[in-house]
């Protein structure tokens, strides 16, 4: 078997419950829907198919949760993307609204799920937002509001600066704001519990199938090595490794590196001392931090969005001077686990969901851009209703945003990301 077909070696590799192998896709198969993307899109999207009565395939060309949804910094959080108060010239004002409140319903579309079929994802409540300056700071207040405005049934507090160390063991802080109402949590036994959910509802699973044409028409035929699909929808859940299966859509997403570490094994003193309440926590900065604690009490330390298309030859190296920027107190404690992966971003940081002009029987959704464990919960919801009923409303608002292309193509499209990811770094050191 390739080994790169296999998962990263990551701390969730090490530490996965049951992992059960999925055939090849082999000979010629029929179904309602055809999904390709075995990661949090496609698999709950082939879930919510299931539950409406629809038969479907799902197509993985590695391992269910090898990308993304299996190796990410595992925290759930609220939200859609920055500021969609912006969008309002899009959607209008009750399509501000409209996201405001998916960007909350949508961890809980996740913790029903996972209290529905007792997925065991070490589930923890608990998220702090953390301001690397006093503006930021004052800004989570607005913040605070807004959610109270918003009827948000979670508890929220501010931190000020001399009660970060009821927080996190740091003065790297100016302060920061709590959230009940979202956490952390193992995001490859989430995805592997959730494609059991799907075997169990008939979704016909498949891995190391990776497919190499799409013949577009009233019945799309899906084309792989050794076999085919013929179904009546089809729903693209690659994000960021959709490559030119579908260009009218990979040109708008740039895959960008992002790296975690995690460190030996803490005491169960030391890990209490580093972060209090077991949050999740997560900066302000351009090139974010993220980190928390794993249910063994290691620290799981992730961030360093890289645009240039060349990861670090060293991730361990690249990220500790970073974690000890933050937690200095660790500097002989051993990293025990080191991988990268890529995420989807675009231009504006909103996720795309949609269908096909061209083709209107080909859906898809990506883009999430550092927010895809829960917004891939809901937008799975949204294709399938949309591939049920004809029409999705909800759709119709993420479809009502624009979203360019990125310049230069495939070779070209990274480094000049890079570049203006410079400048806004540069603007952050600077003041």
């Amino acid at each position: 078997m390739n080994p790169a077909a296999q998962h990263a070696s990551s701390y969730y590799r090490a530490s996965v419950g049951p992992m059960p192998e999925h055939p090849a896709l082999i000979g010629e198969l029929s179904a309602d829907v055809c999904v390709i993307g075995g990661g949090f899109t496609g698999v709950n999207t082939a879930i919510e198919l299931a539950q409406r009565g629809l038969s479907v395939i799902l197509l993985e060309g590695r391992r269910i949760g090898w990308g993304a949804s299996g190796r990410n910094g595992g925290q759930l959080i609220r939200g859609i993307g920055h500021e969609v108060e912006g969008f309002a010239r899009y959607v209008g004002q009750e399509g501000v609204k409209y996201l405001q409140r998916a960007g909350i319903e949508s961890v809980e579309v996740v913790a029903d799920r996972i209290r529905a079929h007792n997925i065991d994802c070490d589930l923890r409540w608990g998220f702090c937002e953390l301001a690397n300056t006093p503006a930021q700071f004052a800004a989570f207040r607005s913040e605070q509001e807004s959610l109270a405005a918003l009827d948000y049934r979670h508890e929220t507090q501010l931190i000020g600066p001399e009660r970060m160390h009821e927080v996190v063991a740091s003065s790297a802080y100016a302060g920061g704001l709590i959230d009940r109402g979202s956490g952390h949590l193992h995001p490859l036994n989430l995805v592997l519990g959730e494609a059991r959910v799907a075997a169990s509802l008939g979704v016909r699973i498949f891995e190391h199938s990776p497919v190499l044409e799409i013949n577009h028409g009233a019945t799309v035929q899906v084309r792989c090595a050794h076999g085919s699909v013929r179904a009546g929808s089809l729903v693209l859940g690659c994000n960021a490794h959709l490559d030119e299966l579908e260009p009218r859509l990979s040109g708008k997403v740039l895959p960008a590196g992002s790296y975690i570490i995690t460190t030996e094994p803490l005491s169960a003193a030391q890990a209490k001392a580093l972060i209090p309440q077991n949050l999740a926590l997560c900066d302000q900065k351009v090139g974010l931090d993220y980190y928390r604690l794993t249910a063994d009490n290691r620290l799981l330390f992730g961030g360093a969005c890289h645009y240039s298309g060349r990861d670090p030859l060293d991730i361990a190296a690249y990220m500790r001077p970073k974690m000890l920027k933050v937690f200095p107190q660790l500097a002989d404690t051993r990293i025990a686990f080191q991988w990268g992966g890529k995420i989807g971003i675009t231009a504006n940081r909103f996720p795309q969901v949609g269908r096909l002009s061209q083709h209107p029987n080909v859906y898809y959704a990506q883009g999430y851009s550092g927010h895809g464990l829960n917004v891939t919960h809901w937008t799975a919801r949204l294709l399938a209703e949309a591939i049920d009923a004809g029409h999705s409303q909800g759709m119709d608002v993420f479809s009502a945003v624009p979203h360019m292309t990125f310049p230069g193509g495939k070779a070209l499209r990274s480094p000049l990301l890079a570049l203006g990811m410079m400048w806004y770094r540069l603007r952050e050191v600077l003041g």
